[in-house]
C-alpha cells in the first residue's frame, strides 16, 4: 500500500536537465507534477475561466499548499449531510463572484448613492404601477445587492429547487451496484456519495456565481429567489446591462425597478402562487430519471486518485426526462406558469412604462430576448437538474393578459389571479381570444350557494329538534 493518501505522491526531485524532467513527468501521470496534484491546471480544461470549477477551489499549487489540498479533500470526503454539500456550494459560488465575469468586471460594495438610486428607483415604480394593476405594493422595502449579497440572499430558495433532484442521483448511487456487494462496498459507497455532494455542490455554487454577474434583481429567473418583500436590484448588473443600449442609465434604471416591484406585488398578493411554482417544478423533477448506464459506467471506473470523474459526469448530465403523457403534463403546466408570471409582468409594466419612457419599447424587446434565451448559467443549471427555468410562451402569455386588460379592465384581468383554476392553460395560450371572450366561472356565487345550503342544512336539524320536543 502507497504511504501517501489516495496515491498522490511526493513532490519529484528538480531534474538536472529539462529533456530528462519531461520524460519523468511523463512516466509519472502526464506531467501534472507537484505544482497540480488533482490534475487541474492553470491553462487547460480545469483551470480558471475552464470547464472545471474545482479550479477556483484549488487553483494552481504550490508544494506549500498541499496540505490545505489535502484538508479540503478530507472535507470533501468526510461531508455527511444532505444530497448537496452547500457550505461547498456558498464557498464555490463566493469564489466565481470574487474572480469577476467574462468581460473583467469585478464585484464591489454598494455606496450609499447607489443606494439611494435603487431606493428612489424602485418607490417612483410603485407609483407608476398604481396605474396599472389593481394590486397593491408588494415590496415592504427596497436594496441595493451586490454579487455577493445576491449570493448568500438566494441560496436558501436554490436549496429547495435543488434537493430534490439531487436526492435521486444520491438513490441511485447505491441501487447500480448489486445488493450482494453494497453490503461490501459501503465505505466506498459512503465516499462516492460524499465526492457526489461535494461535485453537486462545486457545480451549483459555480452556476450561481456565474448567475450572480447575470442577474439585475431577486426575480430575473421568474421565481421568487429571495426574502418576501424586499425588492432588490445589482447597480453593477445594472450598469453592464445598460452598457451599450444607448439609454439613459436612470431609465434602464427605472424600467428594472417596475419589473422587481411588478414581480413582488404578484408574489406577495397572490398567496397560493410561490407554491404554485415549486409545486410544478417539484412535479416535474419526479418524473425525471437518471441515466443509470452513465451512472454505472462511473461507477464502475471510479479512481479516488480522480475525483473530478463524478464531476465531469455531472457536467455532461445523466437526467433525462421520463417520455410519459404525466411528464409531458408536468413539464406544461411548468413551462405555463411560468409564461403566465412573465407574460402577466412584462403586460403590467409596458403599460406603466410606454407613457412615461421612450425607451420602453426597446427595454421591453431587449428583456424578452434576454429571458427567451437564457445565459451560461442557465444552462448549466438545465444540465444539471434536467430544468430549464425558461418562459418559452411569454410573448403569447403577454397577448393574453394585453386582451384580457382591454376586455375586462385591470381589474377584471388581476381577479383572475384569486384562485389557480381561473387561469389560462397551455391551450388557452393557444387561442387567447377564446379564452378572453368566454364565461369564467364566479367563484363567489358559488360560495354563497355553498354556505345558504350549510346554513339551510343547520337549520332543518334545528327544525327536526323542535318537532320532537
Amino acid at each position: 500500500m502507497s504511504d501517501t493518501p489516495f496515491g498522490f505522491g511526493l513532490p519529484p526531485e528538480e531534474p538536472e536537465n529539462g529533456d530528462e524532467g519531461k520524460k519523468k513527468d511523463q512516466q509519472s501521470g502526464g506531467g501534472q507534477g507537484p505544482a497540480n496534484p488533482f490534475g487541474f491546471g492553470p491553462g487547460g480544461p480545469g483551470g480558471p475561466g475552464g470547464d472545471n470549477p474545482l479550479a477556483a477551489m484549488f487553483g494552481s499549487l504550490n508544494p506549500n499548499d498541499l496540505g490545505a489540498a489535502f484538508q479540503q479533500l478530507g472535507q470533501m470526503l468526510s461531508y455527511e449531510g444532505g444530497p448537496v454539500n452547500w457550505d461547498m456550494a456558498k464557498q464555490i459560488a463566493r469564489q466565481t463572484v470574487s474572480q469577476g465575469t467574462s468581460d473583467g468586471t469585478k464585484d464591489s460594495s454598494v455606496g450609499p448613492a447607489e443606494r439611494t438610486a435603487v431606493q428612489d428607483a424602485v418607490r417612483l415604480a410603485d407609483l407608476w404601477l398604481d396605474d396599472a394593476t389593481s394590486l397593491p405594493s408588494g415590496a415592504a422595502s427596497a436594496v441595493a445587492w451586490s454579487r455577493a449579497e445576491w449570493v448568500e440572499a438566494t441560496l436558501p430558495v436554490w436549496k429547495e429547487l435543488v434537493d430534490p433532484v439531487a436526492e435521486r442521483v444520491g438513490a441511485a448511487m447505491g441501487d447500480v451496484l448489486p445488493e450482494e456487494m453494497q453490503a461490501m462496498a459501503g465505505p466506498l459507497l459512503g465516499m462516492m456519495r460524499s465526492m457526489g455532494g461535494a461535485m453537486f455542490g462545486t457545480q451549483i455554487g459555480q452556476a450561481v456565481g456565474v448567475l450572480a454577474g447575470e442577474v439585475v434583481g431577486s426575480t430575473d429567473v421568474g421565481l421568487p429567489l429571495g426574502p418576501a418583500g424586499k425588492a432588490a436590484l445589482l447597480p453593477l448588473n445594472i450598469e453592464a446591462f445598460g452598457k451599450d443600449l444607448g439609454i439613459a442609465q436612470d431609465e434602464v434604471r427605472l424600467y428594472l425597478a417596475l419589473r422587481e416591484a411588478a414581480h413582488q406585488r404578484l408574489f406577495a398578493h397572490v398567496p397560493w402562487l410561490r407554491s404554485h411554482l415549486f409545486g410544478a417544478v417539484e412535479g416535474y423533477a419526479r418524473g425525471i430519471k437518471v441515466d443509470t448506464a452513465k451512472l454505472e459506467d462511473v461507477v464502475g471506473q471510479f479512481d479516488p486518485q480522480n475525483p473530478e470523474e463524478l464531476q465531469q459526469a455531472l457536467q455532461q448530465g445523466m437526467f433525462q426526462p421520463e417520455d410519459t403523457p404525466e411528464q409531458k403534463a408536468a413539464l406544461a403546466r411548468l413551462e405555463t406558469a411560468l409564461a403566465l408570471v412573465e407574460g402577466w409582468v412584462d403586460a403590467v409594466v409596458h403599460s406603466a412604462a410606454k407613457p412615461r419612457l421612450s425607451s420602453a419599447d426597446a427595454l421591453r424587446e431587449t428583456l424578452r430576448r434576454r429571458r427567451a434565451t437564457g445565459g451560461p448559467a442557465e444552462q448549466t443549471f438545465a444540465t444539471l437538474i434536467g430544468l430549464e427555468l425558461r418562459p418559452r410562451r411569454l410573448r403569447d402569455a403577454s397577448r393574453l393578459w394585453a386582451s384580457l386588460t382591454d376586455a375586462r379592465g385591470v381589474d377584471g384581468r388581476d381577479g383572475l389571479w384569486e384562485h389557480p383554476d381561473m387561469l389560462p392553460t397551455a391551450s388557452d395560450l393557444d387561442d387567447p381570444d377564446g379564452f378572453v371572450h368566454h364565461e369564467q366561472p364566479d367563484f363567489s356565487e358559488l360560495d354563497k350557494l355553498l354556505g345558504e345550503a350549510a346554513d339551510g342544512s343547520r337549520g332543518g336539524v334545528e327544525d327536526k329538534g323542535d318537532d320532537d320536543k
